[in-house]
């Protein structure tokens, strides 16, 4: 639209939208925000004039701090603000927020806060945290004689029952430390690290975590040799929190540990260097549980590896006699540990498969249902390991063992001895396995022939050609023949 009519156009329906925007309907309250920012990005010098109009009329209804309580008009209100300053200029309109930080509606205080600021954050209470963080950042130098005082109120909300209180003090310490350096307020920094050194026994890691980070900042601009209190006396109470396994702990004071190791070395004794790299190498071990699963993966290979390349006489001893370990998750690990070595070795395993027997058929019998899961799968890699190698008769065995299990309800489980039995038919052969089957297919209870047809099915499926032969004989009828000759005929 021309330059002339927008500007017509627009200063006949501000006044609309000043009237409409008091109506108590929240989603007009939201339409009409949606206009004026549309119209503060066309180009017209006098809407500046309009649309400031607008925007210091409507923040004198009361409607605005209702507004701050619903999050979409909330969002609504902030982006509109800082898309009007932008056009008009900061200096009106934070002239006239700057007094509603005194609102007695905190949702609003919070809101102007983070207009102020112009950072959209997700976390709501980190809003007044970077807000005024963000002001004394800009202020630079100009902020010196007010830092005593920021510096005391640090001080006593660090001493707050709340231990999100005592964390936003921790974590402003660590926004404004450059500026303090700025302002020449070291004796400040020092007294305050003398105050977060104190802070050290803190019992909640959140608020650990942000001291360590705010005695980070401080070593950071002060230097080694200025730091109070001394590094010397500082790295010691550094050394038991690298025990702490709170994320945030360890990364700040890791990172710390590696400031002072980098630049001020010299100021800590060697032997509390030592004690240090010893608690490192510690961390370094896993402790979650996708790491702990990673390193219990990595040595069942290595188990299997050194079986096939030396033996598994080297192995299998050892493997066997952890399993008379009475505890759940040792035994576990052996027999995940046997399932993989027999997949491994394959046909090495004839040797073997009578020595481990006894051992699956007591994992087989255990009531934890994990173990019974773990010993299928053994059992599955073991038959496909010695298919045509002779040992059928202990595979029949196990067989025994495995087929109580096929009417187990969990998932993991039932999978694990379908594959088992999917292993014994290919080493038995798919008749052996029939004659298991036969007993169930006609059972009266429909859940019992739905388990016995799952396992014939899957019979059909792998090995149809071998399932003729096992099929009963039949006696001919008058108009039927059944015999077929040609099955009896050996060559």
């Amino acid at each position: 639209m021309d330059a002339m009519y927008a500007n017509y156009y627009t200063k006949e329906v501000m006044f609309i939208l000043i009237r409409e925007f008091q109506s108590p309907d929240e989603e007009m309250k939201k339409i009409v925000l949606k206009v004026v920012k549309q119209c503060v990005s066309t180009e017209v010098w006098k809407l500046n004039i309009y649309v400031l109009i607008f925007y210091l009329s409507s923040l004198k209804t009361s409607g605005v701090r209702r507004m701050a309580l619903d999050r979409r008009n909330y969002r609504q209100l902030v982006e509109t603000t800082v898309e009007i300053a932008n056009k008009v200029g900061v200096k009106d309109i934070v002239g006239r927020i700057v007094e509603d930080l005194k609102d007695e509606s905190e949702p609003y205080r919070r809101m102007v806060m983070e207009t102020i600021e112009e950072e959209q954050t997700s976390d709501d209470a980190n809003v007044m945290l970077n807000g005024f963080g963000a002001v004394v950042n800009s202020l630079g130098q100009r902020v010196k004689p007010y830092l005593p005082q920021i510096c005391g109120t640090i001080k006593w909300r660090l001493n707050n029952k709340s231990a999100k209180v005592r964390q936003q003090a921790a974590d402003l310490i660590s926004r404004i430390a450059v500026v303090m350096k700025q302002c020449q307020e070291e004796q400040l920094m020092g007294h305050l690290g003398v105050v977060l050194y104190e802070y050290l026994g803190e019992e909640y890691p959140e608020v650990l975590g942000s001291i360590l980070g705010a005695l980070k900042a401080i070593v950071n601009v002060i230097g080694m040799t200025k730091m109070t209190p001394p590094i010397k006396d500082l790295l010691p109470r550094l050394t038991p929190i690298l025990k702490n396994r709170h994320e945030k702990v360890q990364e700040n004071c890791i990172d710390l540990v590696g400031r002072i190791a980098d630049r001020g070395a010299e100021f800590v004794p060697a032997r509390e260097w030592m004690r240090i790299c010893f608690e490192l190498l510690e961390m370094l071990k896993a402790h979650k549980r996708v790491q702990e699963r990673q390193n219990r993966v990595c040595t069942t290979v290595a188990i299997a590896i050194v079986a096939e390349t030396c033996s598994p006489f080297t192995v299998l001893p050892a493997l066997m006699n952890e399993y008379r370990v009475p505890e759940l998750n040792v035994q576990n690990g052996v027999l995940k540990s046997l399932s993989f070595l027999f997949e491994y070795i394959g046909e090495m395993g004839k040797d073997y498969i009578y020595a481990v027997t006894p051992l699956l058929e007591d994992a087989l019998m255990d009531r934890d249902l994990v173990h019974r899961q773990t010993a299928a799968s053994a059992v599955k890699h073991m038959a496909l390991g010695v298919a045509g190698l002779g040992c059928e008769d202990a595979l029949v065995h196990l067989l025994n063992y495995v087929w109580p299990n096929i009417f187990e309800t969990s998932p993991h489980v039932i999978n694990a001895v379908m594959e088992a039995i999917e292993g014994m038919r290919v080493a038995l052969g798919a008749a052996v396995v029939l004659n298991y089957c036969l007993q169930g297919l006609f059972h009266p209870a429909r859940k019992v022939r739905e388990v016995y047809w799952k396992i014939y099915n899957s019979l059909y499926i792998g090995s149809q050609d071998a399932l003729v032969a096992a099929y009963p004989i039949l006696d001919d009828e008058q108009n039927n023949i059944y015999s077929r000759p040609e099955l009896m005929m050996f060559v």
